[in-house]
């Protein structure tokens, strides 16, 4: 594995890093406040081919490595996590599915829209009462003649009330556990759908996250992604590759808290000089760097394997799971830096370790990795 970027990955990550602070750091903690991202933000990216990158540019998606894919999602998790996360929702789970799994119709429909930033997707999978256990989610599509006729409950949706697709997962047979579960492309507009934004959120504040009703939503059997009960093939490919774009995106928290640690310590003067100069100020900010470092290595393998056709399901739990962890890690050190203006939300210490907190959680558990790693590792299912 080569760790020097080529001049064009270079490039793309000076790109974003550029876009990152122009466009996003300024207006972070005003979205965060406001409980919204600036819905623009989406043609940007679309704009810069962000929304594109490793979609063939045949259905308008911009190329790229997955490496790109990484540094990008790292520049933007280090700006915002709420708008890293619009990325990876409609680009990393649902615009990735479509190619891999889609038909030609599906591709030529909607990635051009998504890619562009014309559209936005969600990634319906979660329940009320089905998170970890996804392969036994209750929301059913019931076939009806040239259609399919849905109905279920979707919640934390990501992009749920700002798509204008759901790629959602249905129980469209008898049998149990994942053997039954469909995958469908839904307009959002489709009569029967109704979504309800989530406020109050702990962190990713800015972030549209939704509860997802469906009611009679009838669809076409053209809707249907991958033959019907290959749905949960589908969702777990695409969760397996959107691991590293999360462990990607808590890099970038990571960095932003060593980046904020420093340029604290640096300022802040107590007992007449820096707390920089301050040995245990020095081991907090040392503790930061050693676990950016560790992280970045880690989810860069990941997209190594992915370049040179290797397994890399476990590599991306790994990843997950360190990089996650490390996040919140970080941001507790660089609030301990800031001491009592970390409280503050004028200073980002409160805001970075709010949205790292639910990288733990999402696209599968510090939990899940765990036992991802250790049935990978011993041959045993745990129970």
């Amino acid at each position: 594995m080569d760790l020097a970027l080529s001049p064009e990955q270079a490039a793309v990550q000076q790109l974003a890093r550029d876009f990152a602070e122009r466009e996003v750091v300024p207006h972070a903690a005003a979205w965060d406040r406001a409980e919204s991202v600036d819905r623009g933000i989406v043609k940007k990216l679309g704009a810069l081919g962000f929304l594109g990158l490793t979609v063939p540019e045949e259905y308008g998606g911009s190329g790229g490595d997955h490496f790109s894919y990484v540094l990008v999602t790292e520049e933007l998790g280090r700006a915002d996590s709420a708008v890293r996360g619009i990325l990876s929702v409609s680009l990393g789970l649902v615009a990735k599915s479509i190619a891999a799994w889609g038909s030609e119709e599906q591709k030529r429909t909607w990635l051009p829209r998504l890619c562009a930033g014309e559209a936005v997707g969600s990634f319906g999978l979660t329940e009320p009462g089905v998170g970890s256990d996804a392969a036994h989610l209750t929301t059913r599509a019931r076939r009806d003649g040239d259609a399919y006729v849905i109905d279920g409950t979707k919640m934390f949706i990501t992009n749920g009330t700002w798509a204008d697709v759901v790629l959602v997962f249905a129980r469209t047979g008898a049998d149990p556990g994942h053997k039954g579960v469909s995958a469908f492309l839904v307009p959002a507009d489709t009569p029967g759908l109704t979504r309800r934004e989530i406020h109050g959120k702990l962190g990713l504040r800015g972030q549209a996250t939704a509860e997802l009703v469906f009611e009679g939503v009838r669809v076409p059997a053209s809707a249907m992604v991958a033959p019907e009960g290959k749905g949960f093939s589908v969702a777990m490919s695409a969760l397996t590759k959107g691991r590293m774009s999360v462990a990607a995106g808590c890099v970038g928290i990571a960095q932003a808290c060593l980046d904020a640690a420093v340029r604290y310590a640096g300022e802040r003067e107590q007992f007449g000089s820096p707390i920089a100069g301050r040995q245990l100020v020095q081991e907090l900010i040392s503790d930061i760097a050693v676990d950016v470092s560790a992280a970045r290595l880690l989810t860069w393998r990941v997209a190594d394997h992915i370049e040179r056709g290797l397994p890399f399901a476990t590599e991306s739990s790994v990843a997950k799971l360190f990089a996650s962890e490390a996040a919140v890690r970080c941001a507790n050190n660089a609030l301990q830096v800031f001491g009592g203006y970390g409280y503050i939300d004028e200073y980002p210490a409160g805001k970075l370790l709010r949205d790292a907190r639910v990288m733990t959680l999402y696209e599968g558990t510090s939990q899940i990795q765990k036992l991802l790693i250790g049935r990978a590792l011993t041959g045993v299912a745990a129970f």
